[in-house]
C-alpha cells in the first residue's frame, strides 16, 4: 500500500509504483484517494483504492464514487479544491 503523503509524493509514487510492477507485485493506496486515485490510474499494476470520505466536508467537489468505483474527472493537477467557507467555518 502506497501513501502519496509518507512516500515523497507523485514522485515518490512513481518509483513505488515502477518498483512495485518490476517486481509484479499488485499497488493498493493507503488514504488520500482524491490523488491516489488518479495516481493508481498511472500504475501498471492498481489493485484497490482505499476510501475514507473524510474531507469530503472541506472538498468543493469531492472524489465521487459510482458502482464501487472511483469516477476520474479531467481536471488538471489533483483536482483538489478547498471549501474557503466550510473550512473557514470548522476554525470558528
Amino acid at each position: 500500500m502506497l501513501d502519496v503523503m509518507k512516500i515523497g509524493g507523485v514522485t515518490g509514487w512513481q518509483r513505488g509504483a515502477a518498483f512495485a510492477a518490476m517486481r509484479g507485485l499488485k499497488v493498493s493506496s493507503h488514504l488520500w484517494p482524491e490523488v491516489s486515485a488518479q495516481l493508481l490510474c498511472a500504475t501498471p499494476t492498481a489493485h484497490w483504492l482505499e476510501y475514507a470520505d473524510w474531507w469530503n466536508p472541506v472538498l468543493r467537489e469531492p472524489l465521487r464514487i459510482a458502482d464501487g468505483l472511483a469516477q476520474i474527472d479531467a481536471r488538471p493537477g489533483s483536482g483538489i479544491d478547498w471549501d474557503d467557507t466550510a473550512i473557514s467555518r470548522m476554525l470558528a
